[in-house]
C-alpha cells in the first residue's frame, strides 16, 4: 500500500513542550567538518525563551552566536538534540520545503545587511513574504505593506527602490519585512551593526513595541548599550551557554571565567528561614542568588537580631569574608515565604579566578567596602562594637 506523503499539519503538532515557551533548545549539537577534521561549534546547548521576551544573545567572533541563530530558524540542521520552536519540533521528520513555509508564517528574520531585493521597491520587498505564504489576499498585501512601513516612518518612501534611501531606513524597511506576515517571533542578526546611533534607537524602539504587542524578540548583539534594554542577556562561550546568574552577578568577568564559574558551579536550595551562613563561622563559599530573597542578619546590643540589608535575585554574598578571611560578622539567612535558589563557588576557585581578573576583584572589593561601611554604621547604631574591628 503506498503511503500518504507528508503534509505540513502532519508534523506541525504540539510538541511535548512549555506552553510559555517560545523557543526549547535541548542538548543541541552542531559539528562541521573541512580539510582541517571535525570541529564542534555548539557543544550540547540547553536554552529556553519564553513568550513575550526580549532576549539579547552576545558573544565574541565564532562562539557560535550566528550557528545558535540559525538553529532557531531552521536554516542549518543540528547534528544532535532538539528544536522546539512556538511548539513545533522543527526538524524531526521536516523537509526543507515545509520548514520553508513554516518559517515564513511563524517567525521574521532581519539580517545585519539587510537583504533587500534591489530591483523591487520597498513597498514590493515588503509585500514578498505575504505572497511566498499566501497570507492575505491580494489586494489586502499593498494595504498591510503600505501600514508596516508607516509604522517604521517609510510611507513617503514605499515606491523607492532600496539603493535610493539610507542605511537606516533599509534596515526599517527590512524590519517591516520581517513582521510582513505577523509572527510571533523575531530573530535578528546584529540588526544595528551598520546603523548609526539614531537609527539603531529607532529599531531597538521598534523591537520594544513589537514585545509590548506580545511578540518574542531575539536579537545578536556586539553593542552593550542594547543588551541593556533587553530583558534578558545570554552569553555564548565557546559553544556553551553561559549560566545567567553568573553573568548578572560578575557582569566583568571574562567569558571563559564565566563558563568555568558555569561548570564548577554547586546548586544549592534554602528553605525559608533557613540559616545559609552562620555568624562567627568560617565561610567556605561564594553565593550567587538564582531566586528568592537573602537577609543579612545582626544583634543589636540587647542580642536582638534586626535585617542589615535584602539580597534578591542577581546579586551575591560571602564575599567580604573570602576576601578579607576569617570569620563571618552576620548571619545570612533565607527570607520572605519563598526556598532560595543560589549557586555556590568553592573558596579555591573564587579566589584564583579573582587572581586572574583584577577588574572583576577591583568591583567586588568595592562592593566589599560599602557593604562593610554599612554594617558598622548600623553596628555602632545597636552599639555592639564591631565596626572597630
Amino acid at each position: 500500500m503506498k503511503k500518504a506523503p507528508l503534509r505540513f499539519h502532519d508534523f506541525a503538532q504540539a510538541a511535548e513542550s512549555d506552553p510559555q515557551a517560545m523557543i526549547q533548545l535541548r542538548g543541541v549539537v552542531k559539528k562541521f567538518s573541512n580539510a582541517a577534521g571535525e570541529f564542534t561549534v555548539l557543544k550540547g546547548v540547553d536554552l529556553t525563551i519564553h513568550r513575550g521576551e526580549f532576549v539579547s544573545i552576545v558573544g565574541k567572533s565564532g562562539s557560535g552566536k550566528s550557528t545558535l541563530l540559525n538553529m532557531v530558524t531552521g536554516i542549518d540542521h543540528p547534528s544532535e538534540g532538539r528544536v522546539v520552536v512556538n511548539g513545533m519540533d522543527i526538524y524531526s521528520g521536516v523537509t526543507e520545503s515545509q520548514r520553508s513555509k513554516w518559517r515564513g508564517k511563524n517567525l521574521g528574520i532581519v539580517f545585519q545587511f539587510f537583504q533587500l531585493l534591489p530591483t523591487l521597491t520597498l513597498l514590493e520587498n515588503v509585500m514578498l513574504p505575504m505572497d511566498y505564504v499566501d497570507m492575505y489576499s491580494f489586494d489586502e498585501r499593498p494595504k498591510r505593506a503600505m501600514e508596516l512601513l508607516e509604522l517604521v516612518g517609510l510611507e513617503k518612501f514605499a515606491y523607492k527602490l532600496p539603493a535610493l534611501v539610507s542605511t537606516g531606513q533599509q534596515q526599517l524597511a527590512a524590519i517591516a519585512r520581517a513582521v510582513a506576515c505577523d509572527p510571533p517571533l523575531l530573530v535578528a542578526d546584529e540588526p544595528t551593526g551598520n546603523l548609526d546611533t539614531r537609527s539603531a534607537d529607532t529599531v531597538i524602539r521598534l523591537f520594544e513595541g513589537f514585545v509590548a504587542q506580545g511578540k518574542t524578540v531575539v536579537m545578536v548583539t556586539h553593542d552593550p548599550s542594547l543588551t541593556s534594554r533587553t530583558h534578558r542577556n545570554i552569553i555564548i562561550s565557546d559553544g556553551e551557554i553561559i549560566d545567567e546568574t553568573i553573568s548578572k552577578c560578575l557582569p566583568q568577568l571574562r567569558h571563559r571565567h564565566m563558563l568555568e564559574f558555569t561548570k564548577i558551579a554547586e546548586k544549592r536550595i534554602y528553605q525559608p528561614g533557613e540559616t545559609i551562613i552562620a555568624r562567627e563561622q568560617p565561610v567556605d563559599y561564594f553565593f550567587m542568588i538564582r531566586s528568592g530573597r537573602v537577609d543579612v542578619v545582626l544583634l543589636d546590643k540587647q542580642n536582638q537580631e534586626y535585617v542589615v540589608s535584602n539580597l534578591g535575585e542577581g546579586e551575591f554574598f560571602g564575599e567580604l569574608e573570602l576576601l578579607r578571611g576569617g570569620k563571618a560578622i552576620a548571619n545570612v539567612r533565607a527570607g520572605g515565604s519563598q526556598p532560595v535558589e543560589t549557586l555556590i563557588i568553592p573558596r579555591a576557585d573564587f579566589m584564583r579566578v579573582m587572581n586572574e581578573s583584577p577588574v572583576t576583584a577591583e568591583a567586588i572589593a568595592g562592593i566589599v567596602q560599602e557593604r562593610l561601611e554599612q554594617r558598622r554604621t548600623e553596628d555602632r547604631r545597636a552599639g555592639n562594637g564591631i565596626g572597630k574591628q
